[in-house]
C-alpha cells in the first residue's frame, strides 16, 4: 500500500482526493499540505467528505512541516496539487520530496477530469490574473442571449466548513451571505448573479456538476489561478496575457492550458506593447497551431472618472492577482493614470495585521492594495488599513462592490472591465460553430 501526501491549497488538492484516491485501497494519504491560503492548515478534511477509509479524517499540515511528515510516517508518494507556480519552483519542491526519500508526482487531465451529461465549455488561463473573469462572463450572456441554461462552476475555494461547503449554489446576493463568502469567492460569484447566471462551487465536484446538470442545458467551467478544468471540457477556451508574455511557457499548469487549448484569447491587447504580443504569438506557434486565436481588450471604465483628475488616491485591486499572480498592477492603477491622478498613495506604511504580512511576503507591491480578505478578520483589517490611509478617493477594481463588505469614509470609485475582441474571429462566433 502505497501512503501519500497530498500537496494543496484546498482546491485542486481535495478534487483529486475525491476522484482519484477516495475510495482506493491501494493508497493511503496520510496528510495533505496547505500554502498560498492563510490559516488553512491545523485543519482535518472531515470524515463525511474523506469516505469510508478515513473515518477520522485527513489532517492538513503547514506545506513547511512536508520533509519531517516524509520521515515520520515513510510516505513513499507526494502529489503536487495546487497552481500558478513557475516550472522551476515545481522541481525545487521534486527535489525537497525526493531529498526525503519520496517519489513526486502529478495527476494529469484524464485521471482528474469528470465526463458531464451535459455539453462543457471550460475558460482557463496561463496565469492569475489574465482576464478569465470578464471572458466567461461574456460566454454566460452569449449563451443566455440563445435561450441556453447556463450554470456556472467556479474552481473551488472552500475556506470555511468543508461540510457545509459541499455541494454550494448562488443564485442571489443573499446566497453569498448565507454561505458566508469571503472578498475572494464574492469577486468571482458576484458578477455572475448580478448578470441573472446561477454559479456553483464547493468541494465534491462530482456532487456539485450532478446538480448543475439538473437545471442547466450547458455548463460553462469558470476557472481559478491557471488550473486546468475539473471536468471534460467539449470546448476549451484559454486567456493568455500579454502583460506577461513569456509566462505562458514558464508556469504550472499554464502551460498545460495553452497546449490543450481549442481557443486562445490574447487579452490586455489595447495596454500591452507590440513586442510582448508577438512574444506570446510566436510561443503559441511552437505548441499549438491548431487553436483558433481571438484578439481581445479589456478597457477600463470608470462611472464619474472625471472625478480621478488632480486627486491623491488609493488603488485597490484584485487580491490573487498581485500576489500568486505576481502582477504589481491592475486595472485600478491603468485607470488612475488615465484619468490624470495626482498622486497614488503608497499603502504599505498604513498596513496592519495580515495586510502588512502580505506585503513582507510580496515585496513587488508599492503603489497597490491587494484586497485580501479570507475571512472576518482579514476583511476588518483590509478596512482599517483602508481608513488609516490619507486620500481624496478610493478605486475599487476588484469586481464586486466593496462597499457591500467594508464601512469606511473615503468615497470609493469602481473600476470596471469587460472583454472586448477585436475583430474576428470572436467569441460570438466561435459559440455559433461550437
Amino acid at each position: 500500500m502505497k501512503k501519500v501526501v497530498i500537496m494543496g491549497a484546498a482546491g485542486r488538492d481535495f478534487h483529486n482526493f475525491n476522484v482519484y484516491f477516495r475510495d482506493n485501497d491501494y493508497y493511503r494519504v496520510v496528510a495533505f499540505t496547505a500554502t498560498q491560503i492563510p490559516d488553512i492548515e491545523g485543519r482535518k478534511y472531515p470524515p463525511l467528505l474523506a469516505g469510508k477509509l478515513y473515518p477520522q479524517g485527513i489532517p492538513i499540515y503547514a506545506e513547511s512541516e512536508l520533509t519531517s511528515l516524509i520521515k515520520k510516517y515513510k510516505i513513499t508518494d507526494v502529489y503536487f496539487a495546487y497552481s500558478d507556480v513557475s516550472h522551476e519552483y515545481v522541481m525545487h519542491k521534486a527535489s525537497e520530496v525526493m531529498a526525503a526519500g519520496a517519489n513526486f508526482s502529478l495527476l494529469g487531465p484524464n485521471e482528474t477530469m469528470i465526463k458531464s451529461r451535459r455539453p462543457v465549455i471550460s475558460v482557463c488561463a496561463v496565469r492569475t490574473g489574465s482576464g478569465k473573469s470578464q471572458t466567461s462572463r461574456k460566454i454566460a450572456l452569449l449563451l443566455k442571449e440563445k435561450g441556453r441554461k447556463v450554470a456556472v462552476i467556479r474552481h473551488p475555494m472552500p475556506y470555511g466548513d468543508l461540510v457545509r461547503q459541499r455541494v454550494q449554489r448562488f443564485a442571489t446576493y443573499e446566497d453569498l451571505k448565507k454561505h458566508e463568502c469571503t472578498i475572494e469567492e464574492r469577486e468571482e460569484y458576484e458578477p455572475h448573479i448580478k448578470n441573472g447566471i446561477t454559479v456553483y462551487a464547493g468541494v465534491d465536484y462530482g456532487a456539485i456538476l450532478r446538480q448543475a446538470e439538473k437545471e442547466a442545458d450547458i455548463i460553462l467551467w469558470d476557472g481559478g489561478n491557471n488550473d486546468f478544468p475539473f471536468y471534460q471540457s467539449d470546448l476549451e477556451i484559454v486567456v493568455v496575457d500579454p502583460h506577461r508574455a513569456g509566462h505562458e511557457l514558464l508556469y504550472h499548469p499554464g502551460e498545460t492550458n495553452l497546449r490543450r487549448a481549442d481557443v486562445l484569447v490574447i487579452n490586455k491587447m489595447d495596454t500591452a506593447e507590440k513586442k510582448k504580443v508577438n512574444l506570446v504569438l510566436e510561443n503559441i506557434q511552437k505548441v499549438n497551431l491548431r487553436a483558433t486565436i481571438i484578439r481581445a481588450k479589456s478597457p477600463i471604465k470608470v462611472p464619474d472618472g472625471k472625478e480621478i483628475k488632480g486627486k491623491t488616491v488609493l488603488v485597490i485591486e484584485d487580491g490573487p492577482t498581485l500576489t500568486h499572480g505576481g502582477m504589481a498592477y491592475g486595472a485600478g492603477i491603468v485607470a488612475a493614470r488615465k484619468y490624470g491622478a495626482r498622486k497614488i498613495v503608497d499603502p504599505r506604511p498604513f498596513a496592519v495585521g495580515s495586510i502588512k504580512t502580505t506585503f513582507q511576503k510580496y515585496s513587488h507591491l508599492d503603489k497597490v492594495l491587494p484586497a485580501m480578505g479570507y475571512g472576518e478578520e482579514q476583511t476588518a483589517e483590509l478596512t482599517k488599513t483602508i481608513n488609516r490611509i490619507k486620500c481624496d478617493l478610493v478605486l475599487s477594481a476588484t469586481p464586486i462592490d466593496l462597499k457591500r463588505l467594508i464601512k469606511t469614509n473615503k468615497k470609493m470609485l469602481q473600476v470596471g472591465y469587460d472583454l472586448d475582441e477585436i475583430g474576428s474571429p470572436n467569441l460570438k462566433e466561435v459559440l455559433k460553430k461550437f
